[in-house]
């Protein structure tokens, strides 16, 4: 199994798709670094040497990936709960930023409500 940026790749998928097990890189992303690269984007992790290993490791340190997204993307969020934006209010609430409806959806968001729970009587 190769190993970039502490994530491990599964070895019988291909490398653009393989690629996308890292937090902040989606198909066309992979895509684009294995194309930069000069890696064949349709070859088995597994079947991966190790030049190619490592030319697509330093072709990812130019992108903001996993923890540094992850801690960029955390402190975004303080920031607008600081500030009282509209969305980080929102999120200070636990509550759908994005617009969504509440009255029929975002059970995920909302948390979930019990149905039908009796209260006990005497």
């Amino acid at each position: 199994m190769a190993r970039i940026k502490n994530v491990e790749l599964p070895n019988n998928k291909k490398t653009y798709i393989g690629l996308t097990h890292i937090y902040g890189i989606g198909q066309a992303t992979a895509k684009d670094i294995c194309l930069n690269a000069k890696v064949d984007e349709n070859k088995k992790i597994g079947e991966l040497s190790n030049e190619e290993i490592a030319a697509l490791r330093s072709e990812i340190d130019k992108h903001l990936v996993e923890g540094e997204l992850r801690r960029e993307v955390q402190t975004n969020i303080k920031n607008k709960m600081e500030i009282n934006s509209y969305q980080g209010v929102r999120h200070k609430k636990g509550l759908p930023v994005r617009g969504q409806r509440t009255s029929r959806n975002a059970k995920t968001r909302k948390g979930k409500v019990v149905a039908n729970k009796k209260k006990a009587t005497k």
